[in-house]
């Protein structure tokens, strides 16, 4: 189906233009898939509330696929608001007009209009998602990619079961309405009032005892956990009482595997979890605690649900329990993250970056920006929320940047981002008067070319109070090769390095007041997204985008525009 409803000429054109990209690219299956978003009623927490879903469900439906095959999948819009929908780790290789970030390869799906996208998976393998890619309607239209590998292999462990787990937050208010005044006002939106797990809150909350997820298991088998973080604000600790987890995957590529009583998940994160039902039959608890070590507002509430044993026997009053790390362990959060390797096996190779032609050092800050003359503004001191990156917030165009890129339409964005921080300073000390005003009202990127080998170093500052952060890069996934507390320094950081077997990843959880580097191969041409996946400091603007240009031949370049692609405000 096209964008345009009611006319044929664009549908068909569409339908020719993935036609004939199936034809060019197809190794693999081609699966198909339809996306209905719609509001829909919910019961949660005492009250009956209205909120967007895909497919009449909250979670959304899952999207199955192999390694290296194609998805196809149409999105109805039957919603109030524009949106897009985002495919969170995949690669989409030379693909990026159906990756999905608002007004950066795209234009919203208008209500009432219909848009075909075709994910194009490349290596992945594991667990990833999709989810709404504009303004915070992610918050309720999300749900699991699960890639299987190829026909004939197998994953490197054995299994007999599996279920996907989603962490979500739920909302009392309209959560639209929010962001809208919060847009106007310079203010923040109101904080969730609890969080789910699989669409559910858990028995520690009011009138949701009943409803609680429930995972029924056989005794002595194991399972596969995927889980997914789709909360919107927060990191989250995840436990299950009297069981031990072993973590082999993450973000759609395959761990070292290690055992551990906890993970340590951040929004836009997926990991994969063995658990083995070798306990004494009966209900355990599976626990999510909030990591949040800030001083800004957060939902400081615990999500549950319930692994329960099959099987003849007498439960006790209340299912086992488990203490998780409190909201503000730096040091469990860290450990955790100590223990990621990738497998780096003979069928599971990785090639990190060593001949670095590219390197960015970014310092990642949460600002405000002064109220305009004449306005009353709702941030701190009476001025606007802000976020940056090297001290510049994101603006999005009223255009989408691939299509300004492809059609080389000029004077809509510029390509002067700073590879370094403007000035210098104690970035996780005391910062004194230094930079708290960022420039805003400038779409800016970052070009890099095809081939490079690229280093990120992210380093989270204190201004005007430090808070981890979650950085996502869409197009790629990258080698988290060190982390470490306090101010990046190339005498004391670069030896930490793990340049042997780092994670392979797609979102990484910047340590508070701490830096983290990241490298990859910029060897996937198109305009890729990258931001942070806390979802207030991505609507402040603590975001960018890199242009990866084309590479030297028609396979290593950008595919054509999709004649079908949402038409932007006033083109």
């Amino acid at each position: 189906m096209g964008a345009w409803e009611g006319s044929s000429w664009p549908v068909f054109l569409g339908f020719l233009f993935i036609f004939s990209l199936l034809l060019c690219m197809a190794q693999g299956d081609v699966h198909t898939y339809t996306l209905v978003l719609q509001e829909t009623e919910f019961e949660r927490l005492c009250e009956n509330k209205s909120i967007l879903v895909a497919n009449g469900s909250f979670p959304g439906p899952t999207v199955w696929a192999h390694q290296g095959d194609t998805v196809v999948v149409t999105i109805v819009n039957n919603g109030n608001y524009g949106v897009t929908i985002h495919w969170h780790g995949a690669k989409q290789m030379c693909n990026p007009w159906h990756d999905g970030p608002e007004y950066v390869t795209q234009c919203p799906i208008q209500p009432k209009q219909n848009f075909t996208q075709t994910v194009v998976l490349d290596r992945e393998e594991g667990t990833l998602w999709w989810h709404a890619h504009s303004d915070w309607i992610r918050a309720s239209v999300h749900g699991a990619l699960i890639i299987y590998p190829k026909p004939g292999n197998e994953h490197p462990y054995k299994h007999d079961a599996e279920q996907t787990i989603i962490l979500g937050e739920w909302y009392e208010k309209n959560l639209t309405e929010m962001v809208i005044n919060a847009t106007r006002t310079g203010g923040d939106v109101d904080t969730s009032i609890a969080y789910t797990i699989n669409g559910q809150p858990g028995d520690f909350y009011q009138c949701s005892k009943e409803s609680t997820y429930r995972m029924k298991v056989d005794p002595n088998k194991t399972y596969l956990l995927r889980i997914i973080s789709a909360i919107m604000n927060e990191e989250m600790f995840f436990g299950i009482a009297d069981h031990t987890l072993t973590l082999v995957g993450m973000d759609g590529a395959y761990l070292e595997q290690v055992n551990t009583s906890y993970i340590m998940i951040a929004p836009g994160q997926t990991m994969d979890v063995l658990v083995t039902t070798d306990q004494e039959p009966g209900r355990y608890y599976m626990l999510g605690s909030p990591f949040a070590d800030t001083q800004a507002p957060s939902d400081t509430t615990m999500p549950s649900a319930i692994l329960h044993y099959n099987g003849g026997y007498e439960p006790r009053a209340y299912p086992n329990s488990t203490t998780l790390p409190g909201s503000t362990d730096r040091d469990s959060a860290e450990s955790f993250m100590r223990l990621l390797k990738s497998l780096a096996d003979d069928k599971h190779p990785i090639k990190v970056p060593l001949n670095i032609t590219k390197r960015l050092y970014l310092t990642v800050s949460v600002n405000n920006v002064e109220c305009a003359k004449g306005d009353t503004c709702e941030g701190p001191n009476g001025n606007r929320h802000s976020a940056s990156l090297n001290n510049i917030s994101w603006t999005a165009p009223n255009m989408d940047i691939l299509q300004v890129y492809y059609r080389k339409l000029p004077g809509i964005y510029y390509t002067d981002f700073p590879d370094q921080p403007p000035r210098y300073f104690n970035f996780t000390g005391d910062v004194g008067d230094n930079v708290t005003y960022p420039v805003v009202g400038r779409t800016v990127v970052e070009p890099i070319e095809y081939g490079s080998e690229v280093e990120i170093i992210f380093q989270g500052t204190n201004i005007p109070a430090a808070e981890n952060h979650p950085m996502h890069l869409h197009g790629y996934s990258f080698y988290l090769v060190g982390f470490g507390r306090g101010n990046f320094s190339p005498n004391t950081s670069i030896p930490t390095y793990n340049l042997t077997h780092p994670p392979k990843i797609n979102t990484v959880a910047l340590p508070k007041n701490g830096w983290a580097t990241i490298r990859f191969k910029a060897d996937n041409p198109g305009v890729w997204f990258m931001h942070c996946h806390l979802e207030r400091h991505a609507s402040w603007g603590m975001a960018t985008a890199f242009i990866v240009s084309n590479g030297p031949t028609k396979e290593t370049s950008m595919r054509d525009m999709p004649p079908d692609m949402p038409p932007c405000p006033g083109s």
